[in-house]
């Protein structure tokens, strides 16, 4: 795997941008269409689309800084160097919904509208944003054969088995067999190759890929044909992605820390937690 797509002299572009250039190219034009069925005119939805990309990246950085906030008071100067890694799909999403409701907000919009409107494009986006972890050989998994006693553990133990596994001779470490046939070994110039190399792991950007993009289709060809209240579809992006989080965390090998869990568990299920009370309200208050 390579993560340049290509390269002209010094200018290089690599798989990771041409994903999500894609996927935001993809989404604004779905989102014209949805705009014109709704009487919204295009430009108003293409300064949305900015609005809410900007304010989802700069959510996503900082909430990373935050989780790793000793580091970063160590080192001011790596706060804005985003081209080294540092960013958290929690805080993007906290941060678009930000920047939605202050668009809404300015334009006398609802807000709720806008996010019903960009929900199933979302998860889209976020599946082919994965294509690119997978170039970089990152959002990586465990080793294909970790037992499934230590993969599913809610408190992360990984990192204390592998070490005792590392630990052990050769035909002790024979005993362990892959639990999985289509594990991928990255090359250590990568940070899953680096971290693991040689050893195959689980995809973890590709099991979420293929569930955000099931989670997409459920919502742009099911769930936005139905007559439910207005938010109705973002609140449910927000627990179909926090479901698949919670899923893929248990294979991902590295993941932010909140007191001994994990951060995308914790914050996962606050964030379900919140979307069914607010699915229940919308709709009951609605009838």
């Amino acid at each position: 795997m390579n993560p340049i797509f290509l390269q002209l002299g010094s200018l290089k572009i690599s798989y990771y941008g041409l994903c999500y250039a894609l996927a935001f190219f993809i989404g604004i034009e779905l989102l014209k269409r949805e705009a014109t069925a709704k009487g919204i005119k295009k430009d108003i939805i293409e300064d949305y689309a900015f609005i809410a990309m900007m304010s989802g990246l700069l959510g996503g950085r900082l909430y990373y800084v935050l989780f790793n906030l000793n580091y970063y008071l160590a080192h001011p100067a790596d706060i804005l160097a985003v081209w080294k890694g540092g960013m958290a799909i929690h805080g993007g999403i906290l941060g678009g919904f930000i920047g939605t409701l202050i668009y809404a907000h300015r334009k006398k919009l609802n807000a709720f509208l806008l996010g019903d409107m960009v929900a199933p494009l979302l998860l889209l986006g976020q599946a082919i944003g994965r294509f690119g972890n997978l170039a970089n050989g990152e959002v990586h998994g465990v080793p294909t054969f970790t037992p499934l006693n230590i993969i599913f553990r809610l408190k992360p133990s990984f990192y204390e088995w592998y070490t005792q596994y590392n630990a052990m001779g050769i035909l002790d470490k024979s005993k362990y067999k892959e639990l999985v046939p289509w594990g991928l070994v990255f090359p250590t110039t990568s940070p899953a190759g680096w971290e693991f190399p040689n050893l195959p792991l689980h995809p973890a950007m590709l099991y979420e890929a293929l569930l955000n993009f099931i989670g997409f289709l459920f919502l742009y060809f099911i769930l936005r044909k139905k007559n439910y209240a207005t938010g109705t579809i973002w609140w449910s992006y927000i627990v179909i992605y926090s479901l698949n989080r919670i899923f893929v965390s248990f294979f991902r090998a590295e993941d932010l820390m909140f007191y001994g869990f994990r951060a995308p568990h914790v914050i996962s299920f606050l964030m379900m937690f919140l979307a069914v009370i607010i699915i229940i309200i919308i709709n009951k208050n609605r009838e």
